[in-house]
């Protein structure tokens, strides 16, 4: 059996968000002799889909040691919206902000000021709401790797293309009845599962499973935060968006609707590009994949 390569500088780092949540990081970071030396380089703050960083494959899993081999650090975290949460009801998408400002003011705290933000996935649209509402000197540009046009609809296109049960509406319907007029306060919560969500078959992987809660304002309807579209306009930062060439969860359109939004609100640093070969992940394309994102993090560090 071959031995497993061993990174010396990387540290589970733990921090609580303004709320308690613990949140949960991974920070790799090459060799120096002085701390201050680490700090000068610039870092990849990395924001999960799903599943979260440590149980997901591609992109959150193989890039920090990735970038590491290219002298470039980073730090990824695992947001409410890892693993469970969306089943436990933790999860709710308007309170990811909470753990990226705690990760930000972490990354900051300990000198790094040259900080690039990569979401993933539902991770690129966390990010996206969060920069709208959000201004860190520190931060100098955003990657957005996969990132749908608007989470909610697609969700509700997929819901009817694979026939759910329960259906879009029907499930918002129940969602209203539980959550009553005030969703996020209220008391009322229940576990769902919503069968043939993600494809045609019986099995579970085609299946999701939320509360009412953390799937009202991940994928219903009135989930205004997770409409990346809604807030492209309010991001001035550098952006670079990154859509896998066979990607089967974001459609071709998406990306460059997303930079045209941008763009047309005076934000001059905007590019779009395609990953040859990749589908939703671009790692499946490392070296296209890692070539852009240094090209992003050399241009504006």
């Amino acid at each position: 059996m071959n031995a497993a390569t061993i990174y010396e500088h990387q540290s589970l780092i733990r921090f609580r968000a303004e709320d308690g949540f613990l949140v949960v990081g991974l920070l790799v970071t090459k060799e120096h002799r002085r701390v201050q030396e680490i700090a000068e380089i610039p870092i990849l703050l990395q924001i999960h889909g799903s599943l979260g960083h440590f149980l997901a494959r591609g992109t959150p899993r193989l890039l920090p040691h990735a970038l590491l081999d290219r002298g470039f650090s980073s730090f990824s975290i695992n947001t409410r919206l890892a693993s469970a949460g969306q089943i436990t009801g933790q999860g709710i998408f308007d309170n990811t902000m909470k753990d990226l400002d705690a990760a930000v003011s972490f990354l900051i705290h300990e000198g790094f000021r040259k900080i690039f933000v990569l979401g993933y996935s539902l991770g690129a649209t966390m990010v996206i709401y969060w920069l709208a509402n959000r201004n860190y000197p520190e931060v100098k540009g955003v990657i957005l790797e996969g990132s749908a046009y608007s989470g909610p609809d697609s969700h509700k296109k997929r819901y009817g293309e694979y026939g759910s049960s329960p259906s879009y509406e029907a499930l918002y319907q129940k969602a209203k009845e539980v959550l009553g007029s005030d969703p996020y306060n209220s008391a009322n919560d229940e576990t769902i599962i919503v069968y043939q969500s993600r494809g045609s078959t019986k099995e579970p992987l085609s299946d999701e499973i939320f509360t009412y809660k953390t799937w009202w304002f991940m994928q219903g309807p009135e989930a205004h935060a997770a409409m990346a579209h809604k807030h492209m306009d309010k991001i001035q930062l550098p952006i670079l968006l990154m859509r896998g060439e066979h990607d089967f969860l974001v459609e071709p359109w998406e990306p460059g609707a997303l930079a045209g939004i941008a763009q047309r609100a005076g934000n001059n640093h905007v590019r779009s590009v395609e990953i040859p070969k990749a589908r939703h992940d671009c790692m499946e394309n490392s070296e296209a994949m890692l070539e852009e994102i240094i090209r992003m993090i050399q241009t504006y560090a």
